[in-house]
């Protein structure tokens, strides 16, 4: 299954504390979160999603895939979002094994 590609990005989620320094290994700051954003869009989520968990605020789906960095690294990221009847909404990233 292909996610929404208008799926809601809160900003807050890209400029975090606990994710900063492995998005700072690509390239990614505070300064240009915007550029996170946009990467996230064309790279991640024109990837499949593969359903996880069901909860009471939607059905949870991850998608693994490799961020082509601002700085020519390479990161391995597996993120999460959650989908309801109304919305597609990103929930958080994290370093994923080597693929």
């Amino acid at each position: 299954m292909y996610l929404n590609p208008n799926a809601i990005i809160s900003p807050n989620k890209l400029t975090e504390d606990d994710k900063s320094q492995y998005l700072a290994l690509g390239g990614y700051t505070l300064d240009n979160w915007q550029q996170l954003e946009s990467d996230l869009r064309e790279q991640i989520l024109t990837l499949e999603a593969q359903p996880t968990l069901k909860t009471k605020y939607g059905q949870k789906y991850q998608i693994m895939g490799s961020l082509n960095c601002p700085n020519g690294f390479i990161l391995n990221i597996k993120t999460i979002w959650i989908v309801t009847e109304q919305i597609t909404k990103f929930v958080t990233l994290f370093p994923a094994q080597e693929r």
